[in-house]
């Protein structure tokens, strides 16, 4: 390490927010700690339920009281806490489809009780990105929908209801991922938007976040050439602090993506992201895998420090990053009473996870036909005669007759899983069918091995989708399957397409609320 005072290492070590392997605090992140790391950010591999969850953490604070204990918990496809067994709440897309800004709130609310109880600090929540481009791989439905007042209405609530809780929100991913055709975790996308464009759509927002009193940004691995040609959005000055700070006026912590997702890491080593970001305006660096012994993190320090020391990286910018760390840290220690609070408000997450999951499902049906009148039936045995046109569609309703009447089989079309959400996270129908319906079967279909198992003809069939409209070998199935069962219903959790099959029921987002819902309206259950 370069020779440097005790107060520059501590500077450069408060920055950072690694990730770690276990799930208890190893000897090296406990040895960091007390050299003066600033945050640590947990992941479903470090938690394994709420009381070693809170423990976990009361450990981290043991060693240094201050830092701030992150975690990416949006609800839907994105849970850390729920990861193993799918998220009580629905994400963003399903929060805005139903479009009560209350329930948002109510719902990060909820999420933030979750969080208030094991002391986690910062929520890298809620995406704040306008999903303006349907194929848009990595956002979808984690955006609030692709109409920025809608986006930023819902962003504003989501930022009250999760700070009302005495917990960080943190609005993602600046200046904007919605419209983008690359996932930033596998290569640097570009948005080719005018400079207008992005003003008028993407940026708003991000300045309803910001009205709201959002505590902390994430800036996306993203070019903007409109913005900046020369350098990703985390690596630029001109948006990180001419657009974001000195336009937008955001005063508070400003935390970089994970560095090792190839978007940056194929330009630079990881010191040199972490320095550039720093001298653009980041404030902390986040970075999500670290070597086994913590070597990498201290090579992350000892990168910083040498930068100030070479003169790249003004010794002042270095301090005033570190301070935001610790003012957020001490915003934290502030909302003690907030949190104690949102514990005793008698509100149940589950409550309000499934309230909001079923205000987002959108149910399409063929409309009745036939001489007397009635409506073709679902779920029963092949060729039952239901035709796929016209339609109705409409929410679900306590009136309306259950599909099912016996065990289903379930074929789960299951394209490969957003890098953003934990890849243990279960879609949850299957389950949820079963706990319903005893006897339910099915199967899984990957890209890998994209064959269509055999339909039994004596049972109902469910295909179960996501974004079908992305993945051709997906569509390729669900078609022949359809062929096969017209009578079958189909359940998209990602962003609807053309309805198909007798029912075809869009739930807006994977959630296990979102599959209990249409677990229970399926079964006749409320």
């Amino acid at each position: 390490m370069p020779r440097s005072s005790p107060d520059l290492a501590r500077s450069a070590m408060a920055v950072l927010q690694p990730g770690f392997d276990g799930t208890v605090p190893p000897a090296w992140l406990r040895r960091a700690l007390g050299d003066g790391l600033g945050g640590v950010v947990l992941f479903a591999r470090n938690l394994t339920g709420p009381a070693r969850t809170a423990g976990l953490v009361a450990a981290l604070r043991a060693e240094n009281p201050a830092v701030v204990v992150a975690v990416d918990e949006e609800g839907g496809a994105v849970t850390r806490l729920e990861a193993g067994t799918g998220s009580s709440f629905p994400g963003n897309r399903a929060l805005g489809v139903a479009d009560d800004t209350g329930r948002t709130e109510r719902v990060a609310r909820a999420i933030g009780r979750l969080l208030a109880a094991a002391d986690v600090t910062l929520d890298y929540a809620p995406v704040a990105d306008v999903n303006a481009d349907p194929a848009n791989p990595v956002i979808g439905v984690r955006s609030f929908g692709p109409d920025p007042a809608l986006a930023s209405r819902h962003t504003a609530a989501w930022v009250r209801g999760l700070q009302g809780a005495g917990v960080a929100a943190c609005a993602k991913h600046f200046p904007g991922h919605g419209d983008t055709v690359t996932d930033s975790h596998l290569a640097l996308p570009t948005v080719h938007a005018a400079a207008g464009v992005l003003r008028e759509r993407d940026l708003p927002p991000f300045r309803a976040a910001i009205e709201a009193g959002v505590r902390a940004v994430m800036c996306g691995h993203l070019l903007v050439p409109a913005l900046d040609p020369d350098a990703p959005a985390t690596l630029s000055r001109r948006i990180l602090t001419g657009l974001l700070r000195e336009e937008l006026g955001f005063g508070g912590l400003l935390v970089t993506d994970a560095i090792e997702m190839r978007a940056v890491a194929a330009l630079h080593p990881p010191g040199e992201i972490a320095v550039r970001a720093l001298a653009a305006g980041a404030d902390a660096i986040c970075s999500g895998v670290s070597s086994p012994g913590g070597e990498s993190v201290y090579a992350l320090r000892d990168a910083i420090v040498e930068a100030v020391h070479a003169g790249r990286l003004p010794e002042e910018r270095l301090a005033e990053a570190a301070a935001r760390v610790l003012a957020l840290a001490a915003w934290h220690a502030g909302r003690a009473g907030a949190r104690s609070a949102a514990g005793r408000d008698g509100e149940t997450g589950e409550a309000v996870g499934l309230e909001a999951a079923r205000a987002a499902v959108r149910v399409t049906v063929p409309r009745p036909a036939g001489p007397d009148g009635a409506a073709p039936r679902a779920g029963g045995a092949a060729g039952n005669g239901a035709s796929p046109r016209p339609r109705d569609t409409g929410v679900i309703g306590d009136d309306t007759p259950p599909p099912l009447q016996a065990p289903p089989f379930v074929v789960d079309l299951a394209p490969r899983p957003n890098p953003a959400a934990d890849p243990a996270a279960p879609t949850g129908l299957l389950g949820a069918l079963g706990e319903s319906l005893p006897g339910t079967t099915g199967r899984t279909v990957t890209a890998g091995a994209p064959e269509l198992p055999a339909l039994p003809e004596d049972r109902p069939i469910v295909l179960t989708v996501h974004d079908a409209g992305r993945h051709p070998w997906v569509r390729e199935l669900l078609a022949e399957a359809v062929r096969l069962r017209p009578d079958a219903i189909v359940v998209e959790t990602g962003t609807p397409g053309e309805p198909v099959g007798a029912v075809y029921v869009a739930t807006h987002g994977v959630s296990r609320a979102s599959a209990r819902v249409v677990a229970r309206w399926l079964t006749g259950g409320k």
